[in-house]
């Protein structure tokens, strides 16, 4: 009885924490699409395009963990490849926003790239709030063993130092203007983030697939 109390809690936790997630990633990128009207930065259109990726990614999280937690009768084999496919999901969509940050970044020009203090601000602001999911998904995972929020824990860890070399990128960017050093900064923060960016999705795809595999061959 405790023990299903306690399952019910964590489901609960995990629900709110998913929703929190989706709900405070939501505003994140059409901010900063209505930032690029004023800013220019690579790493702020990088940034963009990251945050658009991953809300997608968290949403489709969302609503898996649903699916899953929500049918009790579920076959368990069924749930966990549903789980796993919506991590590798998740792994993907950071590959895609990885690749998508290492193109703009090359093909960016060095002209006058505006005002990028709302991104900034956004920036640093992701800092705090991923650090803190980070920390939750982590939590939760080790209590409940749900792959899901496992994924969410590998993606808000990848996201928390993102944002802060988005963050040290941008301030090079809003307070050295038209300075040589901020170009490379701009430009280096872009390809560093790009490359964590790829790094993590590769290894939640890999990490997945190598799960669908062997509890493939388990049930055979």
């Amino acid at each position: 009885m405790k023990r299903k109390t306690e399952e019910k809690d964590n489901k609960k936790s995990g629900f709110k924490t998913l929703l929190l997630s989706v709900l405070l990633s939501s505003p994140g990128p059409l901010i900063l699409g209505l930032g690029l009207t004023v800013g220019r930065s690579s790493t702020q259109i990088s940034d963009f395009t990251r945050r658009s990726a991953e809300l997608l990614a968290i949403i489709a999280s969302f609503v898996v963990y649903c699916m899953t937690s929500k049918d009790e009768n579920m076959d368990p084999v069924k749930k966990r490849n549903i789980e796993l496919s919506s991590n590798i999901f998740v792994g993907i969509i950071m590959c895609i926003s990885g690749i998508s940050m290492i193109v703009l970044a090359l093909v960016s020009n060095n002209e006058d790239k505006g005002n990028v203090i709302p991104a900034l601000l956004i920036a640093i602001s992701g800092v705090i709030a991923n650090t803190l999911f980070w920390r939750k998904y982590t939590s939760l995972y080790k209590e409940s063993g749900n792959v899901i929020l496992k994924a969410q824990g590998k993606l808000y860890g990848a996201k928390s130092i993102v944002d802060t070399c988005i963050t040290l990128s941008l301030f090079m960017v809003a307070f050295f203007p038209g300075k040589k050093v901020s170009q490379y900064f701009d430009v280096i923060g872009s390809i560093l983030v790009s490359i964590y960016m790829i790094k993590s999705g590769v290894q939640t795809v890999r990490e997945s697939f190598g799960r669908k595999k062997a509890e493939k061959f388990t049930n055979i």
